[in-house]
């Protein structure tokens, strides 16, 4: 399993997994869902108790992804298969990103 910690404008909003499976799961933090003047960091992951699964990267965090020969230059340099979204997502979401979301990789638990 690997896992995210998503942060909404330098706050820690949930954490994101990618299960050893394939699929994924989003979750907020139970202090996010504790503040009122919180918001979800998407419309379509809005703010709720349950945790999210998808079969596929949600398309909120597939948007974050470079394309083309961007996304060419970075798997390349950062030896990252092409088809690894949520690590190119990983790689390239926590600094290089437009908005108020950043994805910063958890390392593993031992």
């Amino acid at each position: 399993m690997r896992k995210a910690k998503i942060f909404y404008k330098e706050e820690e909003a949930g954490v994101l997994a990618q299960l050893d499976d394939g699929t994924f799961i989003f979750r907020y933090h139970d202090s996010w869902m504790a503040d009122n003047n919180k918001m979800g960091i998407s419309l379509t992951l809005p703010k709720t108790q349950k945790e999210y699964h998808s079969k596929y990267l949600f398309p909120f965090f597939y948007n974050m992804l470079p394309e083309g020969s961007n996304k060419q230059v970075v798997c390349k340099h950062m030896r990252i298969d092409s088809n690894d979204y949520f690590g190119l997502l990983m790689t390239t979401a926590k600094t290089d990103i437009i908005g108020a979301i950043r994805v910063i990789k958890m390392e593993q638990e031992s």
